[in-house]
Protein backbone atom coordinates (compact mmCIF):
# COMPACT_ATOMS: atom_id res chain seq x y z
CA UNK A 1 0.00 0.00 0.00
CA UNK A 2 1.35 3.54 -1.24
CA UNK A 3 0.63 6.56 0.69
CA UNK A 4 -2.03 8.84 -0.80
CA UNK A 5 -1.49 11.58 -3.10
CA UNK A 6 -2.20 14.69 -0.94
CA UNK A 7 -5.77 16.31 -2.20
CA UNK A 8 -6.00 19.17 -3.63
CA UNK A 9 -7.56 20.79 0.05
CA UNK A 10 -4.13 19.28 1.77
CA UNK A 11 -2.20 21.05 -0.88
CA UNK A 12 -3.99 24.47 -0.66
CA UNK A 13 -3.52 24.51 3.13
CA UNK A 14 0.24 23.49 2.65
CA UNK A 15 0.75 26.34 -0.08
CA UNK A 16 -0.42 29.25 2.37
CA UNK A 17 1.50 27.51 5.63
CA UNK A 18 4.56 27.62 3.65
CA UNK A 19 4.29 30.96 1.66
CA UNK A 20 7.03 33.42 3.02
CA UNK A 21 8.81 30.51 4.77
CA UNK A 22 5.23 30.73 7.30
CA UNK A 23 6.37 34.37 8.54
CA UNK A 24 2.74 35.34 6.66
CA UNK A 25 0.59 33.31 8.25
CA UNK A 26 2.46 33.77 11.63
CA UNK A 27 2.00 37.88 11.55
CA UNK A 28 -2.11 37.15 10.64
CA UNK A 29 -2.04 34.45 13.74
CA UNK A 30 -0.48 37.73 15.96
CA UNK A 31 -2.25 39.96 14.53
CA UNK A 32 -5.72 38.65 14.74
CA UNK A 33 -5.15 38.01 18.11
CA UNK A 34 -4.08 41.04 19.09
CA UNK A 35 -7.29 42.45 17.89
CA UNK A 36 -9.21 39.73 19.36
CA UNK A 37 -7.67 40.36 23.03
CA UNK A 38 -8.07 43.98 22.50
CA UNK A 39 -11.82 44.04 21.38
CA UNK A 40 -12.49 41.27 24.21
CA UNK A 41 -10.64 44.12 26.98
CA UNK A 42 -12.76 46.51 26.61
CA UNK A 43 -16.43 44.68 25.53
CA UNK A 44 -16.46 41.38 27.27
CA UNK A 45 -19.06 41.20 30.66
CA UNK A 46 -16.71 38.36 32.09
CA UNK A 47 -13.97 40.51 34.47
CA UNK A 48 -11.28 37.70 34.19
CA UNK A 49 -11.51 37.74 30.36
CA UNK A 50 -11.71 41.81 30.41
CA UNK A 51 -8.33 41.58 32.37
CA UNK A 52 -6.66 38.67 30.12
CA UNK A 53 -7.22 40.71 27.10
CA UNK A 54 -5.70 44.17 28.26
CA UNK A 55 -2.62 41.79 29.15
CA UNK A 56 -2.53 39.62 26.44
CA UNK A 57 -3.27 42.59 23.61
CA UNK A 58 0.46 43.98 24.16
CA UNK A 59 1.85 40.09 24.12
CA UNK A 60 0.08 39.53 20.47
CA UNK A 61 1.22 43.00 19.70
CA UNK A 62 5.33 42.12 20.35
CA UNK A 63 5.02 38.58 18.80
CA UNK A 64 3.43 40.11 15.62
CA UNK A 65 5.63 43.44 15.77
CA UNK A 66 8.46 41.03 15.59
CA UNK A 67 7.05 38.46 12.82
CA UNK A 68 7.12 41.77 11.02
CA UNK A 69 10.48 42.31 11.43
CA UNK A 70 11.46 38.74 10.49
CA UNK A 71 9.59 39.21 6.84
CA UNK A 72 11.38 42.58 6.18
CA UNK A 73 14.76 40.86 6.84
CA UNK A 74 13.86 37.51 4.93
CA UNK A 75 13.33 40.19 1.86
CA UNK A 76 16.84 41.18 2.23
CA UNK A 77 18.66 37.62 3.78
CA UNK A 78 16.45 35.17 2.65
CA UNK A 79 18.98 32.42 4.26
CA UNK A 80 18.98 34.42 7.33
CA UNK A 81 18.79 32.07 10.86
CA UNK A 82 16.48 35.26 12.17
CA UNK A 83 13.83 34.85 9.65
CA UNK A 84 14.23 30.49 10.22
CA UNK A 85 12.08 27.64 12.48
CA UNK A 86 14.39 28.36 15.11
CA UNK A 87 13.11 31.88 15.56
CA UNK A 88 9.56 30.79 14.71
CA UNK A 89 9.39 28.32 17.35
CA UNK A 90 11.07 31.04 20.12
CA UNK A 91 8.76 33.48 18.96
CA UNK A 92 5.91 31.34 19.59
CA UNK A 93 6.97 30.65 23.00
CA UNK A 94 7.21 34.05 24.07
CA UNK A 95 3.77 34.38 22.64
CA UNK A 96 2.47 31.89 24.52
CA UNK A 97 4.14 33.17 27.84
CA UNK A 98 3.14 36.75 27.66
CA UNK A 99 -0.10 35.91 26.04
CA UNK A 100 -0.86 32.98 28.91
CA UNK A 101 1.36 32.15 31.31
CA UNK A 102 1.48 35.97 32.70
CA UNK A 103 -1.90 36.46 32.57
CA UNK A 104 -2.47 33.08 34.51
CA UNK A 105 -0.30 33.84 36.91
CA UNK A 106 -0.89 37.78 37.34
CA UNK A 107 -4.64 36.51 37.90
CA UNK A 108 -4.30 33.66 39.92
CA UNK A 109 -1.58 36.10 42.35
CA UNK A 110 -4.82 38.38 42.89
CA UNK A 111 -7.07 36.37 43.56
CA UNK A 112 -4.39 34.80 46.14
CA UNK A 113 -4.15 38.24 47.50
CA UNK A 114 -8.23 38.26 47.20
CA UNK A 115 -9.71 39.24 44.55
CA UNK A 116 -12.90 37.27 43.87
CA UNK A 117 -13.08 38.21 39.75
CA UNK A 118 -10.18 36.45 38.90
CA UNK A 119 -11.28 33.18 38.07
CA UNK A 120 -13.90 31.22 36.20
CA UNK A 121 -16.13 28.88 37.32
CA UNK A 122 -14.71 25.74 36.13
CA UNK A 123 -11.61 26.28 38.49
CA UNK A 124 -13.31 27.06 41.42
CA UNK A 125 -15.20 23.81 40.81
CA UNK A 126 -12.19 21.91 40.18
CA UNK A 127 -10.75 22.92 43.37
CA UNK A 128 -13.79 21.92 45.67
CA UNK A 129 -13.38 18.92 43.93
CA UNK A 130 -9.72 18.37 45.10
CA UNK A 131 -10.73 19.36 48.75
CA UNK A 132 -13.69 17.05 48.62
CA UNK A 133 -11.33 13.79 47.20
CA UNK A 134 -9.22 14.62 49.93
CA UNK A 135 -10.87 14.48 52.84
CA UNK A 136 -14.09 12.23 51.51
CA UNK A 137 -12.38 9.83 48.95
CA UNK A 138 -14.68 11.22 46.20
CA UNK A 139 -15.17 14.91 44.04
CA UNK A 140 -18.82 14.54 44.06
CA UNK A 141 -21.44 15.96 46.22
CA UNK A 142 -24.67 14.03 46.18
CA UNK A 143 -28.11 14.79 45.07
CA UNK A 144 -29.66 15.64 48.41
CA UNK A 145 -26.06 17.75 49.51
CA UNK A 146 -26.70 19.84 46.06
CA UNK A 147 -30.22 20.32 47.33
CA UNK A 148 -29.07 21.99 50.29
CA UNK A 149 -26.88 24.50 49.10
CA UNK A 150 -28.24 28.39 48.36
CA UNK A 151 -30.10 28.16 44.92
CA UNK A 152 -27.06 30.42 43.67
CA UNK A 153 -24.77 28.19 44.90
CA UNK A 154 -26.36 24.81 43.29
CA UNK A 155 -24.38 25.31 40.15
CA UNK A 156 -21.00 25.22 42.46
CA UNK A 157 -21.85 22.30 43.59
CA UNK A 158 -21.87 19.92 40.57
CA UNK A 159 -18.47 18.91 39.17
CA UNK A 160 -19.46 17.46 35.71
CA UNK A 161 -16.13 16.07 34.87
CA UNK A 162 -14.26 12.53 35.26
CA UNK A 163 -12.66 11.99 38.54
CA UNK A 164 -8.98 12.20 37.26
CA UNK A 165 -9.97 16.57 37.09
CA UNK A 166 -9.65 16.70 41.09
CA UNK A 167 -6.45 16.06 41.32
CA UNK A 168 -5.47 19.48 39.81
CA UNK A 169 -7.58 20.72 42.97
CA UNK A 170 -5.23 18.93 44.99
CA UNK A 171 -3.17 21.79 45.83
CA UNK A 172 -5.58 24.17 47.15
CA UNK A 173 -6.76 21.87 49.53
CA UNK A 174 -3.27 21.87 50.73
CA UNK A 175 -2.88 25.78 50.94
CA UNK A 176 -4.16 29.24 49.49
CA UNK A 177 -1.59 30.72 47.32
CA UNK A 178 -0.83 31.99 44.10
CA UNK A 179 0.64 28.48 42.78
CA UNK A 180 -1.56 26.14 44.61
CA UNK A 181 -4.60 27.65 41.75
CA UNK A 182 -5.86 24.71 39.94
CA UNK A 183 -4.84 26.72 36.70
CA UNK A 184 -0.98 26.88 37.41
CA UNK A 185 -1.26 23.29 37.18
CA UNK A 186 -3.47 22.88 34.23
CA UNK A 187 -0.70 25.01 32.91
CA UNK A 188 2.24 22.73 33.99
CA UNK A 189 0.32 19.89 32.59
CA UNK A 190 -0.52 21.27 29.59
CA UNK A 191 3.32 22.05 29.16
CA UNK A 192 4.98 19.10 30.09
CA UNK A 193 2.54 17.23 27.88
CA UNK A 194 2.58 19.06 24.77
CA UNK A 195 6.59 18.78 25.05
CA UNK A 196 6.14 14.81 25.13
CA UNK A 197 4.08 15.04 22.03
CA UNK A 198 6.48 17.29 20.28
CA UNK A 199 9.65 15.46 21.36
CA UNK A 200 7.39 12.47 20.00
CA UNK A 201 7.37 13.73 16.15
CA UNK A 202 10.04 15.64 16.08
CA UNK A 203 12.38 15.28 13.39
CA UNK A 204 10.16 11.92 12.67
CA UNK A 205 10.93 10.39 8.64
CA UNK A 206 8.77 7.99 6.90
CA UNK A 207 11.78 5.64 7.42
CA UNK A 208 12.43 5.12 3.73
CA UNK A 209 13.67 7.17 0.59
CA UNK A 210 17.45 8.67 0.09
CA UNK A 211 18.56 10.77 3.27
CA UNK A 212 18.09 14.04 1.45
CA UNK A 213 14.16 13.47 0.95
CA UNK A 214 14.04 12.19 4.67
CA UNK A 215 15.83 15.47 5.92
CA UNK A 216 13.15 17.57 3.28
CA UNK A 217 10.48 15.63 4.70
CA UNK A 218 11.60 16.17 8.63
CA UNK A 219 11.88 19.90 7.96
CA UNK A 220 8.15 20.07 6.78
CA UNK A 221 7.40 17.91 9.40
CA UNK A 222 8.74 20.54 12.12
CA UNK A 223 6.71 23.51 10.13
CA UNK A 224 3.91 21.48 10.43
CA UNK A 225 4.15 21.13 13.91
CA UNK A 226 4.90 24.33 15.05
CA UNK A 227 2.16 25.68 13.66
CA UNK A 228 -0.04 22.98 15.36
CA UNK A 229 1.82 23.93 18.78
CA UNK A 230 0.52 27.28 17.78
CA UNK A 231 -2.85 26.42 17.74
CA UNK A 232 -3.34 24.74 20.84
CA UNK A 233 -1.25 27.36 23.14
CA UNK A 234 -1.54 30.94 21.30
CA UNK A 235 -4.58 31.36 19.89
CA UNK A 236 -6.92 33.28 22.03
CA UNK A 237 -8.97 29.91 22.02
CA UNK A 238 -6.50 28.35 24.20
CA UNK A 239 -4.41 31.26 25.65
CA UNK A 240 -8.13 32.96 27.19
CA UNK A 241 -9.12 29.82 28.51
CA UNK A 242 -6.01 28.54 29.82
CA UNK A 243 -5.36 32.17 31.48
CA UNK A 244 -9.03 32.53 32.80
CA UNK A 245 -10.30 28.46 33.33
CA UNK A 246 -8.18 25.79 31.48
CA UNK A 247 -9.52 22.36 32.34
CA UNK A 248 -10.14 22.02 28.54
CA UNK A 249 -6.21 21.82 27.87
CA UNK A 250 -4.52 19.52 29.79
CA UNK A 251 -7.26 16.98 28.10
CA UNK A 252 -6.25 18.76 24.31
CA UNK A 253 -2.76 17.96 25.30
CA UNK A 254 -2.99 14.42 26.14
CA UNK A 255 -5.13 13.58 22.92
CA UNK A 256 -2.80 15.20 20.79
CA UNK A 257 0.11 13.15 22.49
CA UNK A 258 -2.37 10.20 22.20
CA UNK A 259 -2.49 10.54 18.13
CA UNK A 260 1.56 11.86 18.01
CA UNK A 261 1.96 8.72 20.10
CA UNK A 262 -0.03 6.22 17.52
CA UNK A 263 1.63 8.20 14.39
CA UNK A 264 5.07 6.91 15.37
CA UNK A 265 3.83 3.08 16.10
CA UNK A 266 3.88 3.09 20.11
CA UNK A 267 -0.13 1.90 20.24
CA UNK A 268 0.10 0.97 23.56
CA UNK A 269 1.62 4.31 25.03
CA UNK A 270 -1.17 5.91 22.58
CA UNK A 271 -3.79 4.10 24.79
CA UNK A 272 -2.75 5.42 27.95
CA UNK A 273 -2.46 9.19 27.42
CA UNK A 274 -6.12 8.73 25.62
CA UNK A 275 -7.05 7.01 28.75
CA UNK A 276 -5.51 9.73 31.12
CA UNK A 277 -6.80 12.32 28.49
CA UNK A 278 -10.82 10.00 29.34
CA UNK A 279 -10.02 10.20 33.14
CA UNK A 280 -9.92 14.26 33.14
CA UNK A 281 -13.05 14.72 30.73
CA UNK A 282 -15.55 12.91 28.28
CA UNK A 283 -14.57 15.28 25.43
CA UNK A 284 -11.64 12.73 25.42
CA UNK A 285 -13.85 9.60 24.88
CA UNK A 286 -14.89 9.57 21.39
CA UNK A 287 -10.94 10.10 20.43
CA UNK A 288 -10.77 6.86 22.12
CA UNK A 289 -12.90 4.86 20.09
CA UNK A 290 -11.42 6.21 17.09
CA UNK A 291 -8.24 5.06 17.99
CA UNK A 292 -9.24 1.81 19.25
CA UNK A 293 -10.52 1.18 15.69
CA UNK A 294 -7.24 2.75 14.60
CA UNK A 295 -5.40 0.22 16.58
CA UNK A 296 -7.84 -2.66 15.36
CA UNK A 297 -6.49 -2.06 11.69
CA UNK A 298 -2.98 -2.12 13.26
CA UNK A 299 -3.70 -5.65 15.02
CA UNK A 300 -3.24 -3.68 18.21
CA UNK A 301 -6.92 -3.16 19.10
CA UNK A 302 -6.67 -4.48 22.88
CA UNK A 303 -2.96 -2.52 23.72
CA UNK A 304 -5.03 0.34 22.89
CA UNK A 305 -8.16 -0.49 24.92
CA UNK A 306 -6.40 -1.36 27.87
CA UNK A 307 -5.38 2.41 28.45
CA UNK A 308 -8.32 4.03 26.67
CA UNK A 309 -10.83 2.27 28.32
CA UNK A 310 -8.82 0.66 32.04
CA UNK A 311 -7.65 3.83 33.22
CA UNK A 312 -11.24 5.84 33.13
CA UNK A 313 -12.73 3.11 34.50
CA UNK A 314 -9.96 2.61 37.23
CA UNK A 315 -10.66 6.26 37.90
CA UNK A 316 -14.04 5.75 38.46
CA UNK A 317 -14.06 2.96 40.62
CA UNK A 318 -13.17 4.67 43.56
CA UNK A 319 -16.01 7.40 43.34
CA UNK A 320 -18.27 4.63 42.80
CA UNK A 321 -17.53 2.91 45.86
CA UNK A 322 -17.27 6.00 48.14
CA UNK A 323 -20.92 7.28 46.69
CA UNK A 324 -22.54 5.70 43.48
CA UNK A 325 -25.74 8.13 43.34
CA UNK A 326 -23.23 11.64 43.71
CA UNK A 327 -20.83 9.72 40.57
CA UNK A 328 -24.39 9.70 38.65
CA UNK A 329 -25.77 12.80 39.80
CA UNK A 330 -22.50 14.42 38.35
CA UNK A 331 -21.38 13.01 35.36
CA UNK A 332 -24.67 11.71 33.59
CA UNK A 333 -27.49 13.43 35.15
CA UNK A 334 -26.57 16.96 34.75
CA UNK A 335 -24.90 16.63 31.94
CA UNK A 336 -27.98 15.41 29.78
CA UNK A 337 -29.96 18.36 31.53
CA UNK A 338 -31.49 16.32 34.51
CA UNK A 339 -29.70 17.90 37.71
CA UNK A 340 -30.88 20.20 39.97
CA UNK A 341 -29.82 23.16 37.83
CA UNK A 342 -28.66 23.61 34.26
CA UNK A 343 -25.86 23.99 32.21
CA UNK A 344 -25.11 27.39 31.61
CA UNK A 345 -23.21 26.54 28.41
CA UNK A 346 -25.66 27.95 25.77
CA UNK A 347 -23.12 28.91 22.89
CA UNK A 348 -25.64 29.93 19.56
CA UNK A 349 -24.66 27.12 17.96
CA UNK A 350 -27.34 25.08 16.19
CA UNK A 351 -27.67 22.41 18.25
CA UNK A 352 -28.97 25.42 20.81
CA UNK A 353 -30.85 27.09 19.00
CA UNK A 354 -32.86 24.00 17.89
CA UNK A 355 -33.45 23.10 21.66
CA UNK A 356 -34.39 26.84 22.66
CA UNK A 357 -36.34 27.87 19.58
CA UNK A 358 -38.54 24.93 18.21
CA UNK A 359 -41.16 22.94 19.91
CA UNK A 360 -39.46 20.06 21.42
CA UNK A 361 -36.16 21.30 20.15
CA UNK A 362 -34.11 19.34 22.70
CA UNK A 363 -35.18 16.31 21.48
CA UNK A 364 -34.89 17.03 18.26
CA UNK A 365 -31.51 18.44 18.55
CA UNK A 366 -30.70 15.22 20.78
CA UNK A 367 -31.80 13.09 17.53
CA UNK A 368 -29.60 15.31 15.51
CA UNK A 369 -26.56 14.51 17.96
CA UNK A 370 -26.95 10.83 17.67
CA UNK A 371 -27.96 10.42 14.26
CA UNK A 372 -24.32 12.09 13.57
CA UNK A 373 -23.08 9.90 15.91
CA UNK A 374 -24.50 7.26 13.87
CA UNK A 375 -23.36 8.14 10.58
CA UNK A 376 -19.47 8.52 12.30
CA UNK A 377 -19.62 5.00 13.48
CA UNK A 378 -21.13 4.05 9.81
CA UNK A 379 -18.02 5.61 8.35
CA UNK A 380 -15.75 3.99 11.03
CA UNK A 381 -16.87 0.70 10.27
CA UNK A 382 -16.28 0.57 6.69
CA UNK A 383 -13.58 3.07 6.52
CA UNK A 384 -11.56 2.58 9.41
CA UNK A 385 -8.82 5.14 9.65
CA UNK A 386 -5.44 2.98 9.04
CA UNK A 387 -3.06 6.09 9.65
CA UNK A 388 -2.94 8.59 12.71
CA UNK A 389 -3.18 11.41 10.05
CA UNK A 390 -6.90 9.42 9.23
CA UNK A 391 -7.60 9.68 12.87
CA UNK A 392 -7.08 12.83 13.77
CA UNK A 393 -9.36 13.79 10.77
CA UNK A 394 -12.16 11.58 11.81
CA UNK A 395 -11.77 13.21 15.56
CA UNK A 396 -11.74 17.36 14.14
CA UNK A 397 -14.44 16.76 11.96
CA UNK A 398 -16.42 14.64 14.06
CA UNK A 399 -16.09 16.87 17.18
CA UNK A 400 -17.02 19.90 15.30
CA UNK A 401 -20.33 18.25 14.03
CA UNK A 402 -21.31 17.26 18.06
CA UNK A 403 -20.26 21.10 19.31
CA UNK A 404 -22.30 22.04 16.46
CA UNK A 405 -25.32 19.92 17.49
CA UNK A 406 -24.88 19.51 21.20
CA UNK A 407 -27.84 21.25 22.50
CA UNK A 408 -25.46 22.80 25.60
CA UNK A 409 -22.32 24.12 24.52
CA UNK A 410 -19.59 26.69 24.81
CA UNK A 411 -17.74 28.48 21.69
CA UNK A 412 -14.68 27.62 23.76
CA UNK A 413 -15.07 23.72 23.22
CA UNK A 414 -14.03 24.61 19.51
CA UNK A 415 -10.54 24.43 20.74
CA UNK A 416 -10.79 20.62 20.52
CA UNK A 417 -11.54 20.40 16.50
CA UNK A 418 -9.46 23.28 15.63
CA UNK A 419 -6.26 21.99 17.37
CA UNK A 420 -6.74 18.63 15.65
CA UNK A 421 -6.99 19.74 12.80
CA UNK A 422 -3.99 21.57 12.84
CA UNK A 423 -2.03 18.88 14.16
CA UNK A 424 -2.87 16.72 11.58
CA UNK A 425 -0.50 17.49 8.99
CA UNK A 426 2.43 16.89 11.44
CA UNK A 427 1.29 13.08 11.54
CA UNK A 428 1.00 12.39 7.54
CA UNK A 429 3.31 9.45 5.78
CA UNK A 430 4.36 8.47 9.37
CA UNK A 431 3.32 4.97 9.28
CA UNK A 432 6.82 3.04 8.32
CA UNK A 433 7.44 -0.57 7.39
CA UNK A 434 8.39 -0.32 10.90
CA UNK A 435 5.68 0.49 11.96
CA UNK A 436 3.65 -1.64 9.80
CA UNK A 437 5.15 -3.32 6.87
CA UNK A 438 2.48 -3.34 5.33
CA UNK A 439 2.55 0.73 4.94
CA UNK A 440 4.89 1.90 2.53
CA UNK A 441 5.57 5.59 1.59
CA UNK A 442 5.18 6.85 -2.50
CA UNK A 443 7.90 9.16 -2.56
CA UNK A 444 6.55 10.25 -5.79
CA UNK A 445 3.56 10.95 -4.18
CA UNK A 446 4.91 13.16 -1.65
CA UNK A 447 7.41 15.38 -3.94
CA UNK A 448 4.27 15.93 -6.31
CA UNK A 449 2.19 17.39 -3.02
CA UNK A 450 5.34 19.68 -2.12
CA UNK A 451 5.37 21.22 -5.27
Amino acid sequence: MTAAAPTPRSRGWRALDSAGGGLPLDLAVYAVSAAFAAITAVTSTLLPHRAWGGLAAIGYLVAASAVIGQLLLRRRRPDSPLTGLPARWAITGFAWATTTLLPLVRQSAERAAGRTDRAQEEVLVVEQAGTRLAEHGTPYLGHDAIAALPADERLLGYTPYQPGMALFGLPRAAATAWWTDARVWFALGTAVVLTLAVAALRGRTTGTGPAARQGTVAKHRSAALLRGVQAATVLPICALTLATGGDDLPVLALCLLALSLAATGRAGLAGVAIGLAGALKLFAWPIALVLIVWGATRRAGLRVTAGAIGLPVAALLPALLVDRDALVENVLRFPLGHGLVTSPAQSPFPGQLIAAGLPGGRLIAAGLLVAAGAAIAVRLARQPPRTAFAAALVCGYGLLVAIALMPSTRFGYLLYPIALLVWAPALRNLDSPATNPALSVNWQAVERGRA
